[in-house]
């Protein structure tokens, strides 16, 4: 039988997870970055089990633990006061119940991870400075044009370039970026450069009235990763990133707890993200063309999902194509086992603003009972076990 190509538009962490995927079943693969390399923007990374778990079926697990740090536990803290609530264990306790553990990440690490691997499996599949511009398809094939005037063939294509997708946009038609209202503050800080009751093995989510931060060691514990998120801003449009200052970010968390403002302190720069969201789409594929990730479901950083849903959409693609004979069929059948699951886990970081950026939070008072009933054990189960077990390579396709 002859081989199919894919496509892949987009070199991330969810065209290269897909594209092991593929190349794992024998389906060729070339993947088209516009980037003159493979980068990844921002810092840190939460890797829940099921993550792991995908990062395991496609071989490179164990290489990015080794990069990695296994996070001891999750705490909740609160905004002004500091005081700690424990949410659950993510050492042993996780690979107990779950088979793999909760990972912090260096984003470049695991993407750098990803690049390795597809080049292993075949060494010419990326393609570097290849922007997509125009998309063809007939009933046997799809040609995908580049900025340099070329036209691209395969047998199917995958949209894997990100919220901003320009594969969406000659899919779907054109949309509207969504800025949410909320603006992320970015730092990566040197681990020596704290004072030692803040170096700890924890992912630290400090919760407050219209705003959260989260932070926990990347890099094999050599870095701190810092990311602050508040309501109320505005942003122009793009660049949907900026630099910013140390001074600036301490305006934006004053009245925050003093450990935070040691952190921003001992920040070597701080960069501002807006944070943004694309509307649901009714589909996602058109014949032999689909989406993946940030493209067809960007979500709010609320569930520690993002990149984990994007390596699993690869694999539950590359299965279907694998089961299925007929490519449209194939991708239809991963359309309809992701896109619900996805748009479940959007919802449920949204609604997750409610716990993390609640007004009762402002006073210790209100804040208490709130966090004792939102984050009890039962609880924390309903909102995460759905994830945490989920399993891209046995799920039904």
């Amino acid at each position: 039988m002859r081989t199919l190509k894919a496509i892949v538009v987009g070199g991330g962490i969810g065209g290269l997870a897909a594209a092991i995927a593929l190349l794992q079943r024998g389906i060729d693969v070339e993947v088209y970055e516009q980037a003159g390399e493979l980068r990844e923007f921002g810092a840190g990374i939460q890797i829940s089990p099921n993550g792991n778990r995908a990062l395991h079926a496609l071989g490179v697990f164990e290489a990015l633990r080794a990069l990695s740090c296994d996070a001891d536990g999750k705490e909740i803290r609160l905004w002004n006061t500091g005081r700690m609530w424990p949410l659950f264990n993510l050492g042993d306790q996780a690979i107990r119940k779950y088979g793999f553990p909760y990972m912090t990440v260096f984003r470049p690490d695991l993407l750098r991870v990803l690049g390795e691997q597809v080049r292993r499996l075949k060494p010419d599949a990326i393609h570097l400075n290849a922007r997509c511009v125009g998309f063809a398809q007939t009933g046997d094939g799809v040609s995908v044009q580049l900025a340099d005037g070329r036209w691209v063939h395969g047998d199917l294509l995958l949209g894997a370039d990100g919220v901003h997708s320009v594969m969406r946009g000659l899919l779907h038609g054109p949309d509207e970026i969504q800025f949410t209202g909320m603006v992320a503050w970015r730092a990566l800080i040197p681990m020596e450069a704290l004072p030692s009751h803040l170096v700890r093995n924890v992912a630290l989510n400090w919760i407050g009235p219209g705003g959260h931060l989260v932070h926990y060691p990347v890099q094999g514990g050599r870095l701190m990763n810092f990311v602050g998120t508040l309501e109320g801003d505005r942003w122009g449009g793009p660049p949907w990133q900026e630099p910013s200052t140390r001074e600036a970010c301490a305006q934006a968390f004053a009245g925050w707890h003093e450990d935070i403002h040691t952190m921003i302190q001992a920040a070597p720069s701080v960069t501002r993200w807006a944070m943004c969201l694309r509307p649901f789409l009714e589909r996602w594929t058109v014949g032999r063309a689909t989406l993946s990730g940030d493209a067809c479901h960007p979500t709010l950083p609320l569930l520690g999902q993002g990149a984990v849903s994007s390596i699993e959409d690869g694999i539950v693609l590359a299965r279907c194509l694998e089961k299925y004979d007929d490519v449209p069929t194939a991708l239809q059948r991963y359309e309809a086992v992701r896109r619900p699951h996805t748009y479940a886990m959007v919802r449920g970081s949204s609604e997750n603003l409610y716990r993390f950026h609640n007004p009762v939070l402002a006073t210790p008072e209100t804040a208490e009972p709130f966090i004792s009933r939102e984050w009890q054990t039962q609880a924390i189960s309903d909102r995460y076990d759905w994830l945490f077990t989920y399993d891209a390579e046995a799920v039904e396709i």
